[in-house]
């Protein structure tokens, strides 16, 4: 069994400390508000420095640190700068999940136009939407270390490395902060929606960068993050136990 490489062990770090604040948000949200009954229990604790100024400097810093080439940043959100762009000598740019993203987009934005909705009519509040970012920022790991519907679904690429719409993100984690009243709480989604912009701009400005074709850094051999051999690891225990589980059923039924 191979050894699990930096980039992914942050992608688990990740995972774990977005878990940590989804359990947070969600304890705060049934114990204050539904069993305690205080529907404000959730919006004192978005105001309280020690807690959600600390999340926010989180999320701000993992965007920020975007901004800019890094070696512990997966190599699928680091294909748009110059200095890890490898010229293969191919000129023939091919992207075939193009148009894919513009559906995946679509797709999104009318998705959540039904929690918007909701909002806007008062079934749901503040507290909902935040819990609504804290969900969509753990399911963006297990998109990342597990199962990604929008490469399995839409994008058919091959892996994270070569995804159309990698850094999307976290515009997309934040589109709840949308509807929210707090206003700092909005910085994360325009942060985001910066990123996503960069992003859209370099693609246009320097396709080849994100083509596999013309750029010899998002070829397999060149990989720093090896997620894929990650998955197939994942992918054999998971048949192994489906294998025990057969085994011991016929062993049992004779």
């Amino acid at each position: 069994m191979k050894k699990i490489t930096a980039v992914s062990l942050l992608h688990y770090i990740r995972l774990f400390y977005r878990s940590v604040m989804l359990l947070v948000l969600l304890i705060y949200y049934v114990v204050g508000i539904r069993i305690r009954g205080n529907g404000t229990s959730l919006t004192r604790l978005i105001e309280m420095p020690a807690v959600i100024w600390i999340v926010w400097a989180v999320y701000f810093a993992e965007m920020l640190f975007r901004f800019f080439p890094s070696r512990y940043e997966s190599p699928g959100s680091q294909k748009q700068f110059a200095s890890k762009y490898i010229k293969s000598g191919r000129t023939d740019i091919v992207i075939p999940d193009n148009n894919a993203a513009v559906l995946v987009l679509l797709i999104w934005i009318l998705f959540n136009m039904i929690f918007g909705a909701l909002h806007m009519a008062g079934i749901i509040d503040d507290s909902i939407m935040i819990i609504l970012c804290a969900v969509y920022s753990v399911c963006d790991m297990i998109c990342i270390l597990f199962f990604c519907p929008f490469q399995s679904w839409f994008l058919r690429n091959k892996c994270c490395t070569t995804c159309r719409i990698y850094n999307w993100d976290y515009a997309m984690m934040f589109t709840p902060l949308f509807f929210v009243r707090h206003t700092y709480l909005k910085g994360l989604l325009v942060m985001g929606l910066l990123l996503m912009i960069r992003w859209e701009v370099t693609f246009y400005r320097h396709s080849e960068r994100f083509s596999e074709n013309t750029n010899e850094a998002l070829r397999c051999q060149n990989c720093t993050e090896k997620l894929c051999i990650h998955k197939e690891q994942l992918h054999r225990l998971w048949k192994q136990i489906d294998a025990y589980k057969l085994k011991r059923t016929e062993e049992l039924e004779k």
